[in-house]
């Protein structure tokens, strides 16, 4: 039996993210980040490390936790705001004080554009963090090319303007600024150039982009190429940055965000803390339902619950859906923008949280794990009991040539491929589907009958109303409708349809019920195809061979087994064939395929 940490690491997602250790005492000893959580956390406790330092720290992890996020720079980030929050004994690198860049647009008039590590909350607009110091100088140096801007610290207000107070400097002769101190440049000029490098600090480039090729142009028309090259340059550097983060945005500030998924018997809540920007604190976990609770009420349970364990005094929160957690507490539920996608990488949480419950459960009690998916499908496909053996059906045929039908068989929601059967078409001719249907419902279930195995609890149709309608006169033919669930599924928009109802059900494109119909579709799908393509290859060899005069079946088994392919017999010598079937039949062979050259 694995240990509790062996079954988390065993369970971790394949995702970007950020992971924490904790000690006997649950104290956070030490935050990572990674491309892979999966990959990365397990390599700890697979690989012998030369560092002493990461031998004691394995030796002393008791537990693990993990955030999953959008993207690798996001866990950079979220990896930083950890470790600054709770300075854990084995990082060292991160600390300090020291932070990752912004890029700052002053509130004043003629705001500047400049990099900062601080952010100061005086109406500002800032952009970032950047993890790359780079991205951020390269992207400063392409709007100092595109757009002249001040990079004084002068009050520029109209009346020192007007007073004549300042006069302009070097970088107005050098062409880098418009001289806004002595009024060369209006206010509204200046701000439609702020507004366009806003644009473009966002990554929304399409507006200034036919500036950027009139500028390249132009200067490559001026013969002036290494000027050109240089904005193609800063242009191409900077397309894949990412000039959002989700991990932190000054403009949300001290919020709780929750949020919550269910099924039937659990739901999964997360709580992400956010403090000055930033997420600080992650927590997820699984609620048992004691009755029908819905969504909302097991979420107003959990935010009650997690504020005060945590200790939280913030005045928001932001949530998927309305709730009631009194009058102190103002509610937001985003609709879009940068809050909307912070309550998404909530539910993304909650979300990996169960799908790691189950797979855990599948370890350490996988009967547990199979009633709970019967359960669900009993459900979701409104059956009288637990379809613990269910049977699908699949016809295949190329314009009526070669038919044949696939019957798969899933047992406690898993494949027996030992009990698949193959079925050649007897009694239809031409490509029919319908009747194909019917045949081989009625040969599968006359057999089972007449042998007294056991029948199926569902049987799934791979087609629409018309096929299951076939297969449904199968049934009441043998007495068995009403005996055995059966239902249709239709490709296109995967519908599921049941005798005598003419609308169809549609399931969750996520649910696990949907997912194993189309496993038993596929399945079905690959095993009759498979079956069929080997029929018509057989077919194809045997009828080219069985073209030539007094060659007869023996004589064509005899051939295929020693050049396995009729291609091989055809460019095979006289002496070879005759080695295999005698001279007589050695020379009718080869001269067969020497008039059909002619």
């Amino acid at each position: 039996m694995p240990t509790s940490l062996e079954l988390q690491i065993k369970t971790l997602p394949n995702s970007p993210g950020v992971y924490q250790y904790f000690d006997k005492n649950d104290t956070i000893i030490y935050v990572g980040k990674a491309k892979n959580l999966k990959k990365r956390v397990s390599s700890y406790f697979t690989k012998n490390h030369e560092n002493g330092k990461t031998r004691v720290l394995v030796k002393k992890i008791v537990r693990i936790e993990h955030v999953v996020v959008d993207t690798e720079t996001d866990a950079l980030l979220l990896e930083n705001n950890l470790i600054k929050k709770y300075k854990p004994r084995y990082n060292v690198l991160l600390k300090d004080d020291k932070t990752y860049p912004w890029i700052c647009i002053k509130k004043e008039r003629f705001p500047r554009i400049f990099s900062t590590r601080r952010v100061v909350k005086d109406g500002s607009e800032y952009f970032g963090p950047y993890t790359n110091v780079r991205t951020v100088h390269a992207l400063l140096d392409l709007i100092k090319e595109l757009y002249p801007l001040r990079t004084c610290n002068y009050d520029l207000s109209q009346e020192k303007i007007d007073a004549d107070k300042y006069k302009v400097c070097l970088e107005y002769h050098l062409g880098n600024c418009k001289g806004p101190c002595e009024g060369y440049q209006t206010e509204e000029s200046y701000l439609e150039d702020i507004r366009a490098i806003r644009n473009i600090i966002k990554g929304n480039f399409k507006e200034s982009l036919q500036q950027f090729e009139k500028i390249m142009l132009d200067f490559a028309a001026d013969m002036r190429f290494e000027e050109a090259q240089k904005i193609k340059e800063k242009l191409a550097s900077l397309q894949n940055y990412q000039a959002k983060s989700t991990i932190v945005n000054p403009s949300i500030n001290n919020v709780d965000v929750f949020s919550i998924i269910s099924d039937e018997s659990h739901g999964y809540a997360n709580f992400f803390k956010i403090m000055n920007g930033s997420i600080v604190q992650s927590y997820t976990t699984e609620i048992k339902k004691k009755l029908e609770e819905t969504d909302k009420e097991l979420l107003e349970l959990f935010i009650v619950e997690t504020r005060q364990r945590f200790n939280s005094l913030s005045r928001e929160i932001f949530v998927p859906f309305k709730v009631n957690v009194g009058k102190d507490i103002k509610v937001t539920i985003p609709k879009l923008g940068d809050k909307k996608r912070i309550v998404e990488l909530s539910e993304r949480n909650a979300k990996f949280y169960r799908q790691e419950q189950f797979k855990q459960i599948k370890i350490v009690d996988p009967d547990r794990h199979v009633k709970r998916i019967m359960a669900q499908m009993q459900k979701d496909l409104r059956l009288g009991k637990e379809p613990r053996h269910i049977e699908c059906f699949d016809n295949s045929n190329i314009q009526g040539t070669n038919p044949v039908a696939a019957c798969v068989v899933f047992k406690d929601g898993k494949p027996s491929k030992k009990d698949y059967r193959h079925f050649n078409i007897k009694t239809v001719e031409g490509p029919d589907d319908f009747a194909s249907m019917e045949e081989v419902v009625y040969r599968r279930y006359k057999r089972l009958l007449d042998e007294e195995q056991p029948l199926p609890q569902l049987i799934v149709i791979d087609g629409g109303k018309g096929q299951l309608s076939s297969a449904l006169k199968s049934l009441d033919a043998l007495g068995l409708r009403g005996k055995i669930a059966i239902i249709g599924i239709a490709k296109r928009l995967e519908e599921i349809f049941y005798p005598g109802d003419p609308v169809p059900l549609y399931l969750d494109k996520k649910s696990e019920t949907l997912k194993i119909i189309q496993y038993l579709r596929n399945e079905a799908h690959r095993f009759g195809i498979t079956f069929h393509r080997n029929k018509r290859s057989k077919s194809a060899i045997q009828s080219e061979l069985e073209q030539i005069p007094d060659i007869g079946k023996q004589t064509i088994t005899n051939l295929l087994r020693k050049f396995k392919s009729a291609k091989r017999v055809k460019e095979a010598t006289f002496d070879e064939l005759k080695e295999v079937v005698g001279n007589a039949r050695a020379q009718k062979i080869y001269k067969h395929y020497q008039k059909k050259e002619e």
